[in-house]
């Protein structure tokens, strides 16, 4: 089987939507309305979807609180230190510096303008075919 998507329980998924589309290069593939406007978001490639939505009967996580290494959305990139500087100027804010793993890997976490932490992972070898 293959992953479909990871879904994000989100206070305002509309604004999210927009700022991942925007600073991220999702592109939305699906959308829905009132109540849950849940909306499923495409990876550059089309082959990674993540849902974020909204429930009233549940609350939101506080993506703030938590550390990174608990949950965070990594995106593969080669250019670690110029995404990093644009999307802190985007309203991300640091979660750290950039860092080099034992492996090799440059690695810099953020978290988006709601709290929830990204990854930026530039890695040594390739963990998939992109």
């Amino acid at each position: 089987m293959k992953i479909e998507h990871v879904a994000l329980l989100v206070e305002d998924p509309v604004e999210v939507v927009r700022w991942y589309e925007r600073h991220l290069g999702m592109r939305i593939a699906r959308a829905g309305g009132a109540p849950s406007f849940t909306h499923f978001l495409a990876d550059s490639d089309g082959t990674v979807l993540l849902e974020v939505y909204r429930n009233d009967r549940l609350k939101v996580p506080d993506y703030r609180a938590m550390d990174p290494l608990l949950l965070h959305v990594a995106f593969a990139t080669d250019r670690v230190d110029e995404e990093r500087a644009r999307l802190l100027q985007a309203g991300a804010t640091a979660a750290g510096e950039v860092e080099v793993t034992p492996l090799g890997d440059r690695v810099a976490t953020l978290r988006d303008p709601w709290g929830l932490a990204i990854q930026l992972a530039q890695r040594r070898q390739p963990m998939l075919a992109r």
